[in-house]
């Protein structure tokens, strides 16, 4: 086999194709791996270039080729597939990962590390559970419709918790209360375990510097700070706050041509769960913001006056993402900074 510079790897669960050319673009390797056999095939190659697409597995193959001497670069599939050549297969997808990885103006992302894949693990599950809680708590509330109806939030859940597990009244029928039952049971398993992930969140929020700096900002806890910090693995690949609000989508789409410049809503690119939390955490900066002196608070107050709510919450978010590029690339606490 000739001298392999640059590889595209297409990986999968258990087939791999590999796409490898020489220094001068030449075809040299086309071939397809099981996965028990791409340990070995790297091991046996020179340190070269391997191009993965950014999806599940690809940072722990990342961790392993890098491992074994090699330089590995991931992409985001949606810059890689402009490059893929009329019919889609596994073959045409290794071919254009191999041309992408070697354009200078390609963006990459960078490869997260078993401790931030471990934390955004804990989010996951906890986003998760807390979609299962949130059905659970719909259904409590639908099966009860016929009859009984409380007040929004956990004071009218605690009431209706309280109706079903009380037997010495006669509004539900004992073959309802006992179905109903389970479903109180297993909403309380399912609080309990949100509440020991958000534990664990903690626990690890504390022990990271950044996270706790990234705190100081007005509408950011350790929920979210814990969630940037493990998704963004080097903030100085970024240019400016800027570039990270446009990542997390928190930007006006473009439209424009001909010199004219037409904005409209928001991307909603990038990280949807980082971007929720950001708007989630501006609407309370705002809540209260009408009393606030501090700078943000004061910016904001400002702008709703003009704007409607919505519209400052995204903007908020904005401004607060900016921030964190700022804390995360120069070291400071948001206290540090000047008003």
């Amino acid at each position: 086999m000739e001298k392999v510079s640059t590889i595209g790897l297409d990986v999968a669960k258990h087939v791999f194709q590999v796409h490898g050319v020489d220094a001068q673009g030449a075809v040299v390797v086309r071939r397809k791996l099981r996965r028990e056999d791409v340990v070995a095939f790297f091991t046996s190659l020179p340190a070269c270039l391997i191009g993965i697409e950014a999806c599940a597995t690809s940072h722990h193959w990342a961790r392993v080729l890098t491992a074994l001497g090699h330089e590995v670069r991931l992409m985001p599939a949606s810059y890689v597939k402009p490059y893929v050549k009329r019919q889609k297969n596994d073959a045409s997808d290794a071919e254009a990962i191999c041309e992408a990885v070697t354009r200078p103006t390609m963006r990459f992302v960078p490869t997260k590390s078993e401790e931030q894949q471990s934390v955004l693990m804990l989010h996951r599950v906890r986003e998760l559970l807390i979609r299962q809680r949130t059905m659970l708590v719909n259904a409590l509330r639908g099966h009860l419709a016929e009859g009984i109806i409380t007040r929004q939030g956990a004071t009218g859940l605690s009431m209706l918790v309280a109706l079903v597990e009380d037997e010495g009244h006669d509004l539900i029928p004992p073959l309802a209360r006992s179905a109903l039952f389970l479903l109180v049971q297993q909403l309380r398993e399912v609080h309990e375990k949100v509440c020991e992930l958000d534990r664990q969140i903690h626990i690890w929020h504390r022990s990271h510097e950044l996270s706790r700096r990234l705190e100081t900002i007005p509408g950011i806890g350790p929920i979210t700070a814990s969630a940037i910090v493990a998704t963004v693995t080097d903030a100085s690949l970024f240019k400016s706050g800027r570039q990270l609000a446009a990542w997390l989508g928190l930007v006006p789409r473009q439209n424009s041509s001909g010199g004219k410049d037409r904005l409209g809503r928001i991307s909603k690119q990038g990280d949807p769960y980082i971007r929720r939390l950001l708007v989630v955490g501006a609407h309370a900066v705002l809540r209260f913001c009408r009393k606030g002196k501090a700078a943000p608070t004061r910016w904001a107050a400002e702008l709703l006056a003009k704007k409607p709510y919505n519209v400052v919450a995204v903007a908020l978010a904005n401004k607060m993402a900016r921030i964190v590029w700022a804390l995360m690339t120069t070291g400071k606490r948001f206290a540090d900074s000047p008003a």
